[in-house]
């Protein structure tokens, strides 16, 4: 996340490789027990919702968890990484999808173009929102890019950056 990484696909195979074995089931207990939501992403979302907008979430983490919050928060569309499964067990690899098998900032960039493109905007109508190495690729597309707690990397090259609060700190700027 602070770019230090040189092939953010090839270090995530090798860290979902680790979970071969571990079973499905513990997904749940990690979702249930260990994720927080960011303070702010429900306000920041339904007045997004509110005012017409479309939210996706666009991540290098997994769909496990992604379609997860996106079904909690009603956000219109998310993309992230499929871990393949077999027998109620991680298999330690990630799906291939119609789209690629990693979520990576080249994919996330190509996801705000596409996205953007077949709702018939630009991409500079398009607000980004990240933390890390991987978000600059879609940050940089964006006619907004808003770095939230982020590495500093991503802070220096981001157009307005959150340090403090939660994610609805974003509507200060949007209203």
């Amino acid at each position: 996340m602070r770019g230090e990484i040189k092939d953010f696909k090839e270090s995530l195979r090798r860290r979902v490789a680790l979970l071969e074995g571990v079973p499905v089931s513990a997904l749940q207990q990690v979702y249930d027990e260990r994720l927080q939501l960011n303070p702010g992403a429900s306000e920041l979302v339904a007045a997004c919702k509110a005012a017409g907008l479309k939210v996706l979430l666009v991540s290098g983490g997994f769909t496990f968890f992604a379609n997860r919050v996106k079904d909690r928060l009603g956000i219109d569309f998310a993309r992230s990484n499929l871990l393949d499964e077999a027998d109620g067990k991680l298999t330690g690899r990630v799906v291939q999808q119609s789209w690629g098998d990693i979520c990576d900032g080249a994919e996330k960039r190509r996801t705000l173009l596409e996205v953007a493109s077949l709702m018939g905007v630009s991409a500079a109508q398009c607000i980004a929102v990240g933390d890390g190495a991987n978000d600059l690729p879609m940050m940089g597309e964006a006619g907004l890019s808003v770095a939230f707690h982020a590495k500093p990397k991503v802070r220096e090259q981001a157009m307005v950056a959150i340090n403090e609060g939660g994610l609805d700190r974003l509507l200060e700027l949007l209203r």
